[in-house]
């Protein structure tokens, strides 16, 4: 059987009882059916693996917590990726991969060819929605620190918060990534479906982000944002 993961704020102690949240609890015993007496791995963010033993299937689950130990999956890199928001299941599934390949922050991003416009009422509603799929890719993925989702910002907002190394892909971009030098902190923004306009790369150089290319051929969002954070964690991450 593989190691069940769970992710759930809360804190774990050695020695102690946890209980799970019932969303855990039902996934756990309706869904995995896992069984009463066996060890699962939980986890809250703070980049330790706790082994746990199930001591009960209830409507809460009861565990005992047996041991922690140090994660050592994070990348040297901390890297922002800030989307372009895309729209449909692209999004959901940027996100999820993104989270896979080792990204510490995502910031979707409310571009001037974005097709998705989300009203005040429906962002919070969204961005709950984003952040539970990087929670479950985390689990997935063997993560034990995990990456949050902001709120949308316009590109103003992002080029004002970024002010460490920041780059923009764009195809018609003169310097590739793997002529750049290596850095341990970086910010990669990405257009959406259409890409970028001419202004917000010229925005974004002038506020200082960095053009590059990883390729001469014209990529899609969901394929220019991975290939993006790979190479990148190719070069100067795990």
């Amino acid at each position: 059987m593989k190691t069940i993961r769970l992710y759930q704020n809360t804190p774990f102690t050695e020695g102690k009882t946890a209980e799970l949240d019932s969303d855990n609890s039902h996934h756990l015993n309706k869904v995995l059916r896992f069984p009463v007496g066996k060890n699962i791995t939980v986890f809250n963010g703070d980049g330790f693996d706790y082994t746990a033993l199930v001591q009960d299937a209830k409507k809460t689950t009861s565990l005992k917590v047996i041991s922690k130990a140090r994660n050592n999956t994070e990348s040297k890199l901390d890297l922002t990726l800030a989307q372009g928001i895309a729209k449909g299941e692209k999004m959901d599934f940027l996100i999820q991969k993104a989270v896979e390949l080792g990204v510490t922050r995502i910031i979707p991003m409310k571009l001037e060819r974005c097709v998705v416009r989300l009203s005040d009422e429906k962002v919070q509603k969204k961005i709950d929605h984003w952040q539970k799929i990087a929670n479950h890719a985390c689990e997935q993925s063997g993560r034990s620190v995990i990456v949050s989702l902001s709120d949308p910002l316009s590109l103003e907002e992002l080029l004002e918060e970024t002010n460490h190394n920041g780059f923009v892909l764009h195809h018609r971009a003169k310097i590739s990534l793997s002529q750049l030098k290596e850095t341990s902190k970086a910010t990669i923004l990405i257009g959406p479906e259409g890409g970028l306009t001419e202004k917000e790369v010229s925005d974004s150089e002038v506020a200082g982000y960095q053009s590059i290319l990883i390729g001469k051929r014209v990529l899609r969002t969901e394929t220019a944002s991975l290939a993006a954070i790979a190479n990148m964690q190719l070069l100067w991450g795990s």
